[in-house]
């Protein structure tokens, strides 16, 4: 039985809506990507994501696109090739892999040379709100690492409300791009203090060379200026990290080159992911060894998963299960 290629847009609405610097959202829409050869079934999903120039609209036909390709037989490294980075090539490779892993019954970790997966910590992350409801969510989520999401003017008094709440809780803060250089450079010894771990894209991505020289008390992650390992020569410089997330890479193929030229360079690594379910979340798990903070917490704000979701005991986040994927 030949290939067939099936995609969809699938919905997600969450718990209450998540605000970040550039909107919130109630409700979350998909792209799922299935490929079924004979009696196997591979899926793959992404997030479109406006800040790349994607629409829902837009992954679904570059997926179309490429359907001669995909039913044809293509393979992941065809695929880097094939389709630019991005969306729509992540939910390819995700439904490639787990195809793969169906057909040959190892598990993708063992098609990749991996280790065996084992449950991981994760953030948790709290959206961008007043200093007194993040506060207070940060002490009723009761989580031993938090990720608070921030947008400019006001951020240095919700970090300082967090910490007066949860004075031994882990935290790290994610600016998305709202910070001016002077915030940099003003706030981070007071970060420091406060024991924030990391600064998580603080200026635009076409601003990084305002970085060039800065002090870093507090550790820099590029998320927004990096996407694949094309970028690292630049970022190395001006970065101690890098977030990999799938989405951007265009899928765990290329994440895994990524994740080895960015520890090449000497910058560590953190795993993110767009708001999803724990289909998107399952293979970026696969780089959990290699990242010193795992940021795949989106299933745990949604108000509903998909099936065979994947399990958080508390604040560590379980392999996921092969019904899922993989």
């Amino acid at each position: 039985m030949a290939r067939t290629l099936e995609v969809a847009v699938d919905r997600f609405p969450l718990k209450k809506p998540f605000t970040i610097s550039r909107g919130s959202v109630s409700e979350l829409e998909v792209v799922t990507a299935t490929i079924r050869d004979g009696a196997c079934r591979g899926r793959g999903e992404c997030r479109p994501y406006g800040r790349y120039g994607e629409t829902v609209e837009s992954v679904a036909a570059a997926i179309e696109a490429a359907r001669g390709f995909i039913e044809a037989g293509g393979d992941r490294q065809s695929l880097l090739q094939k389709m630019p980075a991005g969306a729509a090539r992540n939910a390819v490779d995700g439904a490639l892999w787990d195809l793969e892993a169906k057909a040959t019954g190892l598990t993708v970790q063992e098609l990749a040379d991996l280790p065996p997966p084992v449950s991981a910590l994760v953030t948790y992350t709290i959206g961008l709100d007043t200093p007194e409801a993040m506060a207070a969510e940060a002490l009723a989520c009761a989580r031993p690492l938090l990720k608070l999401k921030l947008g400019g003017a006001g951020d240095l008094e919700r970090v300082e409300a967090v910490r007066a709440a949860v004075p031994d809780v882990r935290l790290v803060v994610d600016a998305n791009e709202a910070w001016t250089p002077e915030m940099v450079v003003d706030w981070s010894p007071r970060l420091a203090e406060l024991g924030v771990e990391l600064i998580e894209q603080p200026l635009h991505a076409d601003q990084d060379e305002a970085l060039f020289g800065l002090a870093r008390p507090v550790p820099l992650c590029a998320d927004e200026s990096c996407h694949g390992a094309l970028d690292l020569d630049r970022l190395a410089p001006l970065y101690d990290m890098v977030n990999i997330k799938l989405d951007k890479t265009g899928g765990l193929t290329a994440a895994l080159q990524l994740a080895e030229r960015a520890e090449a360079e000497g910058l560590k690594i953190m795993v993110g992911c767009m708001m999803a379910s724990s289909l998107a979340m399952a293979p970026a798990f696969v780089l959990a060894p290699r990242a010193v903070c795992l940021d795949l917490d989106a299933p745990l704000l949604l108000a509903r998963d998909r099936q065979h979701p994947i399990h958080y005991d508390g604040a560590m986040m379980q392999p996921p299960m092969r019904e899922l994927w993989g």
